[in-house]
């Protein structure tokens, strides 16, 4: 009787497990991804803020994002932000992740989310803020005495941006020498900690950030830079093209599961554009050939 109504979509992603299309989704993608030695993976989590009711916290997913491959390895719904932390393990586990280097922010800078990611067979760069108090000031504390004393202990590299009016120069510097940190045993496989001193200047305005890390990594300058520039390609490559392109922000499906499953098929759809070699167009020019050719949709279909 002619394509499906909304209404008739709507019911059908009310009513699918949204837990079984997580991981249908994520076995497939294990499927089709060919491992990197050394390949980030980048922890995140994104809010779909129009998909709730009065009174109700936003939804947000939690994506593993695998950033040279382009793919999204896996995800996992949490009702509140503060609870990303607890659903983390639990995506780690349903990965294969041996041999890569997981990387997160500050939020997921625990203690139990490093032990999963080297129970993984994995590394991590965990990003460390204020949420960990004590650890934060000490690592800080020493990285910035080090810096200004030119410690040789520290190995340093620096890289430097230009285009589109802007100029960005990034300092990487890492050691391990952590005999001073005294939690330092808490932290599974704690090997080196790490500061980055990105200098940016934009239309005259010049302005100076600096980010402290824990890692697994043993003291490997390129390594380290190479993790810690790679986990914000989940914002460009992912979470931007998700709302930007997909409209996600402004998606309204929200009764039972249909938020989380609608997210899970866009998230299928990233994956299934990116690796797509024949098309040289953008994702939303791929969209739009797909919208149109039906030969094209077909061989996105079966990639």
């Amino acid at each position: 009787n002619g394509a499906p109504s909304h209404d008739t979509f709507n019911r059908v992603f009310q009513a699918l497990d949204e837990q079984q299309l997580a991981d249908s989704l994520s076995r497939w993608t294990q499927s089709v991804r060919t491992v990197l030695g050394g390949e980030v993976v980048a922890l995140d989590g994104k809010s779909v803020r129009r998909a709730l009711n009065r009174g109700e916290d936003f939804r947000i997913i939690v994506s593993a994002w695998a950033t040279e491959s382009g793919l999204l390895l896996g995800q996992r719904k949490v009702r509140d932000k503060s609870n990303e932390i607890t659903v983390v393990p639990e995506l780690l586990q349903a990965l294969e992740l041996a041999g890569c280097i997981v990387t997160a922010d500050a939020m997921h800078c625990q203690k139990n989310i490093a032990k999963e990611i080297l129970e993984a067979d994995a590394d991590y760069v965990l990003a460390l803020k204020g949420n960990q108090g004590t650890a934060f000031a000490e690592v800080k504390s020493f990285l910035d005495d080090a810096v200004s004393r030119a410690d040789k202990a520290l190995v340093h590299l620096e890289t430097v941006e230009k285009g589109h009016g802007r100029h960005e120069t990034r300092r990487y510097w890492q050691t391990e020498q952590i005999a001073w940190y005294a939690d330092r045993d808490q932290w599974e496989g704690l090997r080196s900690v790490g500061l980055v001193e990105s200098v940016r200047e934009i239309n005259g305005q010049r302005s100076v950030e600096r980010r402290y890390y824990l890692s697994s990594l043993s003291a490997d300058i390129h390594r380290f830079a190479k993790a810690v520039r790679g986990h914000w390609s989940i914002e460009n490559q992912l979470h931007w093209v998700l709302d930007v392109v997909f409209g996600e922000d402004q998606a309204r499906a929200r009764t039972k599961q249909a938020a989380e499953n609608l997210a899970a098929m866009r998230r299928l759809a990233v994956n299934l554009l990116r690796r797509d070699k024949l098309c040289k167009r953008s994702i939303k020019g791929k969209l739009m050939r797909a919208a149109i050719d039906p030969d094209y949709l077909s061989h996105l279909l079966i990639i």
